[in-house]
């Protein structure tokens, strides 16, 4: 649902932002999981423990080169001499080994002989707080006469994580034709992303902030952390792969020698680090080649449908599935007629029918009993688990079913409660029963929270009917918001009742907003 109970009840940044056709929804990075299950406290009936496996670690993959060992014959890079102090400022996030990297130069450049001085700024030290680390390098020690890399110091940015190579205190350090920035493309969602699940990354700004700091020319983005995670099973190789690309690249002024004796004496999965960074090597050299080694595991995000007709073709669809054929065709007739009042009345404009398009289908697709389990049973879930998880493991999941669950007796809430893997066939045989919803028979459709979601629906519908008699090109985009209101109606239980409050009461102030004519707001301002 995205409602983002979970990161509210956990404070975890383990949960995510996964983006999906229907909008941003939570997932679980196994990576940065601590396993506290904190995150079961949310309200959310799709949770799953999975106990006693691992997250599963990708197959190595087989490049399609003519080398028996492609790391081998990589060539070696031009390396830029030493012949002054050089500053690299690597950025990155806690709990990822952004100072681990920085022990690894200084390990390099102590065992050739050279000055190095690391200085590590990890602000709060939280998991997912900002991180940055001032590596300076020289020939000799002597000849280095301070360890923080100066406004405009920076030879190189290694930004590990590309929110914190935008920060301000990162572009300060860089200066155009003497900086070089490596950045891994992936976004990674800071901490403030787990109370405010509907925050703008804004990777495109970023990415132009960096550029415009460093130039075109000097600057690279990789997506670091999804070819790593791709290839070696694990996020936590992300910053080892950078460090590889950026040698390669020739502004790592330290021997390959040196790195990799640097690698074993830290003692930490010595093979998989050396393996990781020569990874990161030959994405420098060729990242078609990286990029088709990964692909059988790249996370792609899947094309957003744009145009109305997508976004009603794949709604219609979805609704199909959920409940039936017909179901579906009421769902598309309504947003039909909506659009062709649009173009008539509001010619020109656009995003009435499409806003419409996607809450009218989150408000007819609520995920009650019989969808929660046939989500779980079409077959989807359990290729999924199979591709995160290995080993021999159990399940159990977290449910809260309104005709079985206790309440809490301090809040009245419906308590959670955990149910063994024996779910899976009931699931299956609950899901064959979906044609029973919104019948005399549905024994789930007389509770509060049903009776709710079928109202809105009615009552959604009854709203749009109004807004259209005046619709106009002056009162359009006031239309839309009106419009867009149900998709803040996320969450289950008393999570849905909250939000669907606060909904109704932003969408009356819409409305009143809307009935008021022209002239009397002018007359008003």
């Amino acid at each position: 649902e995205g409602c983002g109970d979970c990161g509210v009840k956990s404070n975890c940044v383990a949960v995510s932002p996964l983006e999906t056709e229907l909008g941003t929804k939570r997932a679980i990075d196994q990576s940065a999981c601590n396993k506290d299950f904190s995150c079961l406290n949310g309200f959310c009936p799709s949770f799953v423990s999975v106990h006693g496996g691992t997250p599963a670690k990708a197959k190595r993959p087989q490049l399609k080169v003519v080398e028996k060992d492609p790391f081998e014959s990589l060539p070696m890079p031009t390396m830029r001499p030493l012949n002054e102090a050089y500053g690299i400022l690597v950025t990155g996030i806690g709990g990822t080994g952004v100072i681990t990297v920085g022990a690894l130069i200084g390990m390099a450049a102590h065992l050739e002989g050279k000055g190095c001085t690391v200085l590590d700024f990890t602000g709060l030290a939280q998991k997912n707080g900002a991180v940055m680390s001032h590596i300076r390098l020289a020939p000799k020690p002597e000849d280095l006469h301070a360890v923080r890399i100066a406004a405009g110091g920076a030879n190189l940015v290694l930004g590990c994580d590309m929110v914190v190579a935008a920060s301000p205190a990162a572009l300060s350090r860089i200066e155009p034709g003497i900086t070089k920035a490596v950045i891994n493309g992936y976004m990674t969602p800071v901490a403030a992303f787990v109370l405010n699940g509907d925050m703008d990354l804004g990777a495109e700004a970023m990415m132009k902030s960096i550029r415009d700091a460093a130039g075109d020319e000097a600057t690279s983005f990789v997506d670091g952390t999804g070819l790593a995670t791709a290839i070696l099973g694990d996020s936590i190789a992300t910053n080892l792969f950078m460090l590889g690309y950026a040698w390669q690249k020739g502004l790592v002024p330290l021997s390959l020698d040196a790195l990799t004796r640097a690698i074993e004496l830290n003692g930490v999965a010595v093979e998989t680090s050396k393996r990781t960074f020569a990874w990161g090597r030959l994405a420098a050299h060729n990242l078609a080649a990286v990029q088709a080694a990964a692909k059988p595991t790249l996370r792609i995000e899947k094309r957003v449908a744009r145009t109305l007709s997508e976004i009603v073709a794949k709604r219609v669809e979805l609704l199909t599935a959920y409940q039936d054929a017909a179901y579906a065709e009421r769902y598309k007739e309504f947003v039909d007629r909506v659009a062709t009042v649009e173009k008539t009345r509001a010619p020109g404009r656009s995003g009435l029918a499409e806003a419409v398009a996607k809450s009218l289908y989150k408000l007819m697709a609520y995920k009650d009993e019989y969808e929660v389990a046939r989500l779980f049973s079409d077959g989807e879930f359990q290729k999924k688990l199979a591709a995160q998880f290995e080993g021999d493991y159990k399940l159990t999941f977290h449910l809260a079913p309104p005709l079985l669950a206790d309440r809490d007796p301090d809040t009245g809430h419906l308590k959670k409660r955990e149910f063994g893997a024996w779910m899976l066939p009931a699931f299956k045989v609950l899901a064959s029963l979906k044609r029973l919803r919104g019948t005399a028979f549905d024994l789930f459709g007389y509770t509060a929270e049903r009776k709710m979601e079928r109202r809105l629906i009615g009552e959604y519908q009854s709203t749009i009917d109004a807004v259209l008699t005046t619709l106009d090109q002056t009162n359009h985009s006031t239309a839309v918001r009106i419009a867009e209101v149900p998709e803040s109606m996320r969450g289950y239980g008393h999570v849905k009742e909250k939000n669907v409050l606060a909904a109704k009461a932003r969408e009356a102030s819409l409305l009143a907003s809307y009935r008021t004519p022209a002239t009397e707001k002018q007359a008003a301002e």
